[in-house]
Formats: structure tokens, C-alpha cells, sequence
């Protein structure tokens, strides 16, 4: 059994979806179990509907408008008038209004997971039916009568024993699956493992199918040793261990989803990252014991920190009770730290201020420690770095904090600009 996983970027338009056929039909289609996605940015647009439906109603049927304009022109482009799928497309439409019409929940996040999972169902029902009419059997699965999970909504933790159970009920091995990512069920209710979790969908079906591989298609060549945004020059990865892809991931590499290594990994089952463009490269193999190859640094950057520098004003040490009071106001504030620094006197964490939170934190320590922030920021992470590689991220700004240890390199910096 293989599974495969294709992302929203592999069927952001009809020929998206063209290409996914064409993809499975060259690597055959039996015994395979595919993953996909909403399609192209849908699941931000239907977080839309949903900050419509709760923040500005006036805006509501125009957003929703949006997302059914786009899945109708996508089945405009792949089938004829009268086919059956645009009847599957309007009754999921249906549910979501009729959801929205009834329900009387205020929690957000509930509400959330029942409106954005519907990216997922559409773009798995167009891709079944794309695929039949073509001529590729296949049988298409709600994935929530197989993942089952607790009622953590948008951030479901899985219910093992009693997914494992449905997944071999409902999974036929022997023919081509499709089913959605990033969802779960919970009695009767949608719930989502996260954003990204799609990677992670693969992975559990993966473990409980006690899968041949996992193949993580994606517009890349596979997992490389620097963003190419960000990066002239960059390297393809072959082989990198568990541990390396979770290291990398831990420090902020957005190839792989951190989630998705450990079911992998209980059970020594490879994961492969290819190009759905380019169907001929092998790209990276993720696998037990490998050898990051070729021997390269690995690049890893986080724009827009803050480097907070927090020190006593009576020029004390800085001490656990110190420490623990400020780690305290980071978790208040919801202010993930990326680096630790500290020496004697002075107390540094680069942190990502994602909600906004930081003029509240900083005002809250001021009175009792002297604060120094540098904003606007960037962490570099250097896994297996040299002379060389340090020199060439010293180069683009400068340096305030440097943190190395045996593997990794961290370097806060100011870029010039």
C-alpha cells in the first residue's frame, strides 16, 4: 500500500487537477491511497467565510459567493453541463448553508472546523469524479468516518485505537482511494488536525495501513538545503534521516510537517518528497539511519522577529525566579520563542509576535526589567554549518546574537537594506 499526498498548490486550477491524473496514471493507481488538500488558497478563503459569518455579515455573501464561484468554474473547466459531480458540488454547498443557518454555537473554533473542512470535500469529490471520468476507477472516502479524534477543535489529537479500527474497515487496499487531509471526526462533528495537517493525514493512514511509503508531491524537486526565495544557489537534499527532518522542521522548514515524521518513523516507513511537475526525479527520501546527502549546510530562515534583551534594574544576576517570571509573560502572550540566550546579567529570546501581542508583554515587564528590543529581525538556522556558510549570512546584515553548538548554527540578524 502507498500512500500519496498532494497539496493545494497541485490543483489550484483545472490543469492542476489534469496534471494529478496524469501523475497517478504514471505511477499506477492500484493499492494506493491519495491525500489531497483544498484546492489552492480555498482554505483561507473559506477562513473568510467564516470571520464573515461571526465579524461582518455584511461581507458574508460575498465571500461565499467567491468560494462557490471558484469551485464552479473549476467544474466548468473539467466536465460537461449535465455531469452528475455539479449535483455533489451544490448539495455540499447546501450543507455548509444549511449549517450556517441553524447553528447556534458562539465557539469559533467549532464553528471553524465545521465551514473550512468543506474545502476539503469539494476538492476530493471533483478530483474522484475527474479521475472516473476519465477512466480511472477509484473510491472516494470521508476520511472523518476514519480519522476519529477528540473534540480539541483545530487542533485535534487522534483517537489511535478506534481510527486504526476504521481505517482497515473502511480502507479497500486493493483499489485507488481518495480522501481528504487536514480533517477528523468526532461523533458526528468535523474536527481539523491543524493547519498544514494534511501532511499528517498522510502519515496516520500510513501507520495504520502499515503503509510501502508515504510520496509528498510538491511544486519543488524535494526537500533542499535553502529556500530558493531566499537562496540564489541551492541543493537538493537525497537522503536526510528522521531526526535531521525533524530538526529541520522544529527550526522552521516548511517542507515537511513536524507531525508527520513520528507515525513514519514507529514503523520505519519511508516518506518520499517529488515533484508533481517533473514526475522522472526521484527527489528526497526521509528515511531511518540515511546520511544527509550530498554533506551540505542547511539553511533555515524566520523573518520578522523581535530580539528581546531583558536585564534586572539593579544590575543582579538574572536568575531561575527571573527567568521563570518572564517565560510565564511569553506564554500569556502568546509569543512563541525561536532562540535563548542568557548570561549573567541578561536575559535574550528572538520571539514571533503572530498575534500581534508584543506593545503588551513589553509594557507589562518594563516596570520591573530594563528592556532592549531589536525589531524586524531574522533568524538563520544553519544545520551542519562551516566557516563559510557563517560568513555568508554575516554578510547580509548585522550580527547581534550568534548561538552554535555541535550541529547548528543560530544567528540573529539585522539585515541591511
Amino acid at each position: 500500500m502507498r500512500i500519496f499526498k498532494f497539496g493545494g498548490a497541485s490543483v489550484k486550477d483545472a490543469n492542476g487537477v489534469k496534471n494529478v491524473a496524469k501523475v497517478l496514471q504514471h505511477e499506477g493507481t492500484e493499492n494506493t491511497l491519495v491525500v489531497i488538500s483544498a484546492m489552492g488558497k480555498m482554505t483561507n478563503a473559506f477562513e473568510q467565510v467564516v470571520n464573515d459569518y461571526f465579524y461582518k455579515k455584511e461581507s458574508l455573501k460575498d465571500s461565499l459567493k467567491f468560494v462557490e464561484d471558484f469551485h464552479q468554474n473549476m467544474l466548468n473547466d473539467l466536465f460537461s453541463p449535465n455531469h452528475e459531480v455539479y449535483n455533489k458540488v451544490n448539495h455540499l454547498f447546501g450543507e455548509l448553508s444549511g449549517f450556517m443557518a441553524r447553528n447556534t454555537s458562539k465557539d469559533y473554533n467549532y464553528v471553524y472546523d465545521q465551514m473550512v473542512g468543506f474545502g476539503e470535500l469539494l476538492s476530493t469529490t471533483i478530483v474522484s469524479a475527474y479521475l472516473s471520468e476519465i477512466g480511472v476507477e477509484n473510491q472516494w472516502l470521508d476520511v472523518r468516518e476514519c480519522i476519529k479524534t477528540d473534540g480539541t477543535y483545530r487542533d485535534a489529537k487522534i483517537n489511535w485505537e478506534q481510527t486504526q479500527q476504521q481505517i482497515q474497515e473502511k480502507v479497500d487496499v486493493s483499489k485507488l482511494n481518495i480522501t481528504q487531509g487536514f480533517l477528523g471526526g468526532f461523533g458526528t462533528e468535523t474536527t481539523t488536525l491543524g493547519r498544514e495537517g494534511s501532511d499528517y493525514t498522510a502519515g496516520v493512514f500510513a501507520y495504520c495501513l502499515d503503509a510501502d511509503s508515504v510520496t509528498i508531491w510538491k511544486d519543488v524537486q524535494g526537500v533542499l538545503n535553502a529556500d530558493p526565495r531566499v537562496f540564489s544557489e541551492t541543493a537538493l537534499l537525497q537522503e536526510i534521516s528522521y531526526t535531521e527532518a525533524i530538526e529541520m522542521a522544529f527550526y522552521g522548514a516548511s517542507v515537511i510537517h513536524p507531525k508527520t515524521i513520528q507515525p513514519l518513523e514507529q514503523k520505519n516507513i519511508p516518506l518520499y518528497v517529488r515533484s508533481f511537475e517533473d514526475v522522472t526525479k526521484s527527489g528526497t527520501c526521509v528515511g531511518r539511519g540515511k546520511k544527509i546527502t550530498p554533506e551540505v549546510p542547511c539553511f533555515i530562515v524566520k523573518k520578522n522577529q523581535i530580539l528581546v534583551a531583558i536585564s534586572a534594574k539593579d544590575f543582579s544576576f538574572m536568575v531561575e525566579d527571573n527567568i521563570s517570571d518572564v517565560f510565564k509573560k511569553l506564554h500569556d502572550y502568546n509569543l512563541k520563542v525561536n532562540l535563548i540566550q542568557n548570561s549573567a546579567i541578561s536575559f535574550s529570546v528572538c520571539i514571533e509576535d503572530k498575534y500581534n501581542n508584543f506593545e503588551n508583554f513589553y509594557n507589562d515587564l518594563k516596570g520591573a526589567y530594563k528592556i532592549r528590543a531589536y525589531k524586524d529581525t531574522t533568524l538563520y538556522t544553519i544545520r551542519h554549518f562551516n566557516d563559510e556558510a557563517i560568513k555568508t549570512i554575516r554578510k547580509r546584515g548585522k550580527s547581534i546574537i550568534r548561538q552554535i553548538n555541535t550541529e547548528t548554527a543560530q544567528l540573529v540578524i539585522q539585515e541591511n537594506m
